[in-house]
């Protein structure tokens, strides 16, 4: 994965973005540098999922209804797109992924981003 620059904060957070051909990985740190909040994006238009940790105990799946993802698959995906992302960061997404996977969690219909966390339109 690697990251895209420019994004700028967001009320005493910084944000950061990382991408690669399947995932996108929206990060909030604190100004120490501890991860606040994440979306996990992977799959792409219709099929698009979410793993979302809003920091605690809040954590769930958004996404195209059926069948459930295939944690371990996902699981061995992120391990493998590391790339540029810190290892802090790699840690505690994976940390969160082995915590869906291994209980009962929120699971809601849709996922849709933020304006700015929108793709841009191949050129």
């Amino acid at each position: 994965m690697r990251e895209i620059l420019g994004l700028g904060e967001e009320a005493r957070l910084n944000r950061r973005w990382f991408h690669d051909e399947y995932f996108d990985l929206f990060v909030w740190q604190d100004a120490g540098g501890a991860l606040a909040r994440f979306e996990l994006c992977y799959g792409a238009g219709a099929s698009e999922r979410a793993l979302v940790w809003l920091g605690g105990e809040r954590l769930f799946h958004d996404g195209a209804p059926g069948a459930a993802p295939e944690l371990q698959a996902l699981l061995q995906r992120f391990e493998r797109a590391r790339g540029e992302l810190p290892a802090d960061v790699r840690r505690e997404v994976l940390s969160r992924i082995r915590e869906y996977a291994a209980g009962p969690v929120a699971r809601r219909s849709g996922y849709r981003r933020a304006a700015w966390q929108q793709r841009s339109a191949p050129a």
